[in-house]
């Protein structure tokens, strides 16, 4: 009887202790971690279980809603440039000595940074242009460590859109980052020639950084330019609002971010792209190699007009392009 109770208490024991370290495996079992950084969204709003960015909320929400949640099973490393795109390089250096599984970024400037600190983490991204970087081998099959969603050149669209808003425009400023050495970019190839469609002159005015927007503003001013467009770069982005008090004291047509006061936008809708981008983190921390998933398309564009900027330029939106608003800003 003594035998059997020893057995009994022994088992009892052993079953307790296998409970107790498979207890302890799962509790330091580690958490995937995935970096976030952005060019221009503020850190302090990409900051919780539901972001004050709206990019940033989209992501974490995408994350969720594929059973990825913060804290739970997943590690959300959050940082930003602040619109100083100088600082990327240093902070995708950073997450990538906290060896992240994956980085997710949005724009160009992202995207080489966070190539230059790494090939071997998986980099998720949401750019326009993808092929002009070379950061991929094709669209179908990347074939290194970049993966996303990559838009094409829409620029000429959203040109031929204030040419309809504002049809007597003749010489547009763009806003851009400057070019970079060697050939001209595919898109801006693409841009110059959409304008020439439209009898339009091109202004190319660069700013890659917020202290250049000053000397943008006397370019524009000095060159005569009847019309803005600024283009979706992260110092734009950041002083979008400066932009749009610019060209509405300047009188000027413009295109770029309607919510901010110019006149117009048309572009592929972030927040369902960054969405989108969350998905890739959850194949990829499946398994999945950044080299074998295609890039996708955005599959949501929007237009919005502003009417409140077009009644202060004294101009009358044609219905036509009214009907063809997603949004109207009144």
């Amino acid at each position: 009887m003594k035998t059997a109770r020893r057995s009994f208490i022994c088992g009892v024991a052993t079953i307790a202790v296998l409970a107790s370290l498979r207890v302890r495996g799962q509790q330091t079992k580690r958490l995937p971690r995935v970096a976030l950084v952005f060019g221009s969204v503020p850190v302090a709003e990409m900051a919780g279980a539901d972001p004050i960015s709206p990019y940033a909320r989209a992501f974490v929400h995408g994350l969720r809603d594929l059973g990825l949640v913060e804290g739970r099973n997943i590690i959300i490393e959050r940082r930003s440039a602040e619109g100083q795109l100088q600082r990327l390089d240093a902070l995708m250096t950073e997450v990538v000595a906290l060896g992240v599984d994956v980085i997710v970024t949005a724009g160009s400037p992202g995207v080489r940074a966070a190539q230059r600190a790494t090939d071997r983490i998986a980099i998720v991204c949401v750019v326009a242009n993808i092929l002009d970087l070379g950061v991929i081998d094709s669209l179908g099959r990347p074939g290194r460590n970049v993966t996303g969603i990559g838009d094409s050149a829409i620029e000429g669209k959203e040109l031929q859109l204030l040419k309809e808003a504002a049809p007597t425009i003749s010489r547009v400023a763009v806003i851009a980052y400057h070019p970079f050495p060697g050939p001209p970019a595919s898109w801006r190839v693409k841009l110059d020639a959409a304008a020439r469609a439209m009898r339009l002159d091109i202004l190319w005015v660069g700013a890659d950084a917020p202290e250049e927007l000053g000397v943008a503003f006397d370019t524009i001013v000095r060159e005569r330019a009847d019309a803005l467009y600024a283009l979706g770069t992260s110092v734009n982005i950041k002083h979008q609002h400066r932009i749009a008090e610019f060209a509405l004291t300047q009188h000027l047509p413009s295109a770029g971010f309607a919510d901010a006061g110019m006149l117009l936008s048309y572009g592929a809708d972030l927040d369902d792209a960054l969405r989108r981008a969350a998905s890739y983190v959850k194949k990829l921390l499946g398994g999945a190699k950044p080299a074998d998933l295609p890039f996708e398309q955005p599959t949501k564009y929007s237009l919005v007009i502003n009417l409140k900027t077009a009644k202060a330029l004294g101009l009358s939106i044609p219905p036509a392009l009214l009907l063809r608003a997603d949004e109207v800003i009144q």
